[in-house]
């Protein structure tokens, strides 16, 4: 948003602060979307709607209110990956320190990037 203040007078600018006070009071009067969209899901819901009977396709709608559509399950979003966080045994072992290991997924550590720099193989360090 860019209002240039600098050709406006003192008089307007004045109007200009009484104006954005007077929308500022009205949005602190509203209640956070969030629990509207609760309410307005909630009151559907209660009736026998869906949101997407109602106003049609909501996917935001229904994603930031928590609901599943009647019928439908579920959609993970395409940003989350299920493997995230998750841990995996690890498929390679330094040789000489047992407790350096690799599951083998993102980058490799530096000790396995040096021994295979030196000439081995990543299958010799595969764990049996």
């Amino acid at each position: 948003m860019g209002i240039n203040l600098e050709g406006l007078s003192a008089k307007e600018l004045q109007a200009l602060i009484a104006e954005a006070d007077k929308r500022r009071k009205a949005l602190a009067k509203r209640k956070p979307a969030a629990t509207v969209r609760k309410k307005i899901v909630s009151l559907a819901r209660a009736e026998g709607y869906t949101v997407e009977e109602l106003f049609g396709t909501a996917r935001l709608v229904r994603a930031k209110a928590g609901v599943k559509a009647a019928g439908k399950p579920a959609r993970k979003s395409a940003r989350k990956s299920a493997q995230k966080g998750r841990k995996v045994p690890p498929k390679y072992r330094h040789p000489g320190d047992a407790s350096k290991t690799w599951a083998g997924r993102g980058m490799p550590p530096r000790w396995l990037s040096a021994e295979l720099a030196k000439g081995k193989k990543l299958e010799d360090f595969l764990i049996k």
